[in-house]
């Protein structure tokens, strides 16, 4: 799902895509569905983000959806409450421009925040991938960490 990973259009996939299953694209422009060799098709969906959910979920009958796209993408599902997990793959990198994928846009309150639960943790030299389970949107609770400890002598 995703127009960053479409925006060549469905050509360097090639007639043999990698996917082996229904592809579901979030767009403005209407276009006829696509059937691939391996089990993979491509579905223009102008409808919006939920409808492109709904028709992925339908189509995998029980199994996992997994959402592809760029930052833009990903935080409207989250904004919508959709997604359940969240996959990081981080590169020991730092950028001075780009988009940022989590940037305040997510529609949470002053004091509201969305938990993630750490569930599957790869590191390597490249990168680390982290997948998270998504907790769900909370009021933050601020504690008193730190502030009752006696400080530390020398």
């Amino acid at each position: 799902m995703g127009r960053r990973m479409a925006d060549g259009g469905e050509i360097p996939w090639g007639e043999d895509p990698p996917f082996r299953a229904p592809v579901f694209v979030v767009t403005h422009r209407p276009r006829p569905a696509l059937q691939r060799q391996g089990g993979t098709s491509f579905t223009y969906v102008t409808s919006g983000i939920e409808s492109a959910i709904d028709q992925a979920r339908a189509a995998a009958n029980g199994k996992n959806v997994a959402i592809a796209g760029g930052g833009s993408l990903l935080r409207q599902v989250i904004k919508l409450g959709l997604l359940d997990e969240l996959e990081l793959h981080i590169i020991p990198v730092i950028l001075g421009e780009g988009m940022s994928l989590l940037d305040p846009d997510l529609g949470l309150g002053g004091k509201e925040g969305i938990e993630l639960t750490p569930a599957r943790v790869v590191a390597t030299p490249d990168a680390t991938h982290i997948r998270y389970k998504i907790d769900g949107r909370r009021p933050l609770v601020l504690d008193n960490r730190g502030r009752d400890e006696e400080p530390a002598t020398a």
